[in-house]
């Protein structure tokens, strides 16, 4: 990482001069069809970001957490995609403008590195993405990709590792290309053999090795 905890604490300090926003889990941080009206900072809790496909159907493109920014991309090429943000735990964002937030980085630059070192690790999860989907099989995505998520959301708990995320399986299945019906059967699988277990939509891997002798 590229940042220091001065650097960082200074983007922080930015955004604490916006406006502080407080959802509970489900609730919209921006709505289908709405243009983001600017730059948020996650100061506690998880937000999920994604797009509705032709066909009605949720695709998840990444699920932020605390410490971590929304709307950056428009916020820098000020292209619009239309991405919604909801909440997927109770969670507080700070918001600014996209006109404060790039006059700081101007008159700033080296807080522009936590960006930096976001974007980077965004460039990261979606390049993990790209490569679970190169696997062909459906049970191939879905260990890589509860792998690849587990280096973000995992707790670990002895042997054990929670993801400490909730995951519906329309969620999972969008993120390994494949139906809601498939990768529960996959999901399913891995619970009969042992390697993960499943409650209210948190997963824990129970043998890590076992499930990476799959790929």
């Amino acid at each position: 990482m590229l940042a220091n905890d001065v650097e960082s604490r200074e983007l922080v300090a930015l955004f604490k001069t916006g406006t502080r926003l407080t959802y509970n889990k489900g609730e919209f941080i921006i709505r289908p069809g709405e243009s983001p009206p600017g730059v948020y900072y996650i100061e506690s809790g998880l937000v999920k970001s994604y797009d509705i496909t032709k066909y009605g159907e949720e695709n998840l493109l990444i699920i932020r957490k605390t410490g971590e920014m929304l709307g950056l991309t428009w916020a820098v090429t000020g292209e619009d995609r239309h991405i919604i943000y909801s909440a997927l735990a109770p969670s507080t964002v700070w918001l600014i403008t996209r006109e404060t937030f790039q006059t700081f980085l101007r008159a700033h630059p080296i807080a522009a590195l936590p960006v930096v070192d976001m974007i980077t690790d965004m460039y990261r999860v979606h390049s993990e993405r790209i490569m679970t989907l190169e696997y062909r099989s459906v049970r191939e995505r879905l260990v890589s990709f509860l792998i690849t998520t587990s280096r973000r959301f995992g707790k670990k708990s002895g042997p054990h590792i929670r993801l400490d995320v909730p995951l519906k399986q329309q969620d999972i299945a969008s993120s390994i290309n494949a139906t809601r019906e498939t990768a529960s059967r996959a999901l399913a699988e891995l619970e009969r053999k042992g390697l993960i277990t499943s409650e209210q939509s948190y997963i824990t891997i129970l043998d890590e090795t076992a499930l990476r002798a799959f790929l």
